[in-house]
């Protein structure tokens, strides 16, 4: 049988996460493949987006969080003094809870992280990215004849989508998303998630997700976090089918959660 399995693009080694005295992530060892979407599930407050919020360096802005142990991107250590957080961001790029495209046009939402990167040369190469993103993130076709209009007067899912496109548009190679369908009716979560789908061709994508539903639709591995342990890990099929853990056991039962 031919290795399938690709490569490693996120690994983290005894991840400690304190906010002042609260220790919210607790010893995380974990192993994130490229070109696939891993999902991190498990109750409301067990460490999940504080530890996607690891990844990108994002607990960086708050005051009293405290994060001990490695991350790696590529072998390379995101957490080195030498690593610009800013440059760091736009190799990961975030999609939040809340769709929050900027206040201006939908074309200077997509254009922004190119422009402030260097990414282009001129305007035909930004039209070029912006195109490229919009299509990406399946946006094109509802905003070509209107990338002046404000990104705001889009719908809640045309908005969450425009997000994604303005993640992608830094030619990132991780995308994290952070329950990225909770505020969407069940059509744009549907689309949505057939965009993450078709996004982890090119990109190691990593969601937090409230619903085990969602975790079973788009992803290939799992992890399940309880009271900011990681206790589980592997294929997603085996998670839901045939957990190890009693602890996940319990709640992908519906027992804990």
């Amino acid at each position: 049988m031919e290795d399938m399995q690709n490569d490693i693009k996120i690994s983290a080694s005894g991840v400690q996460v304190y906010y002042a005295d609260n220790h919210a992530i607790k010893d995380v060892n974990v192993a994130i493949e490229d070109k696939t979407v891993t999902a991190f599930i498990g109750p409301s407050g067990c460490g999940k987006s504080t530890f996607l919020r690891c990844i990108n360096r994002m607990n960086d802005t708050i005051d009293i969080c405290r994060v001990e142990g490695e991350i790696t991107i590529d072998g390379e250590d995101i957490y080195d003094p030498r690593v610009d957080p800013v440059q760091l961001r736009a190799k990961v790029g975030m999609v939040f809870q809340k769709p929050n495209p900027f206040p201006k046009s939908i074309y200077d939402n997509v254009a922004y992280g190119p422009r402030i990167h260097g990414l282009s040369r001129n305007k035909a190469e930004l039209d070029e990215i912006v195109e490229k993103s919009l299509r990406r993130a399946a946006l094109w076709d509802e905003a070509k004849d209107r990338l002046q209009s404000p990104g705001t007067g889009l719908s809640g899912g045309q908005q969450q989508r425009l997000c994604i496109a303005r993640a992608v548009a830094t030619q990132p190679e991780v995308l994290l998303m952070d329950e990225p369908c909770s505020a969407l009716d069940p059509i744009a979560t549907a689309q949505v998630e057939e965009l993450i789908d078709e996004l982890r061709q090119n990109f190691s994508v990593v969601i937090v997700t409230h619903s085990m539903q969602q975790a079973a639709r788009v992803s290939q591995k799992t992890a399940f976090f309880h009271l900011g342990n990681l206790v589980e890990f592997g294929e997603t099929d085996k998670i839901f089918t045939n957990p190890e853990d009693p602890r996940t056991e319990s709640y992908i039962s519906g027992r804990i959660g």
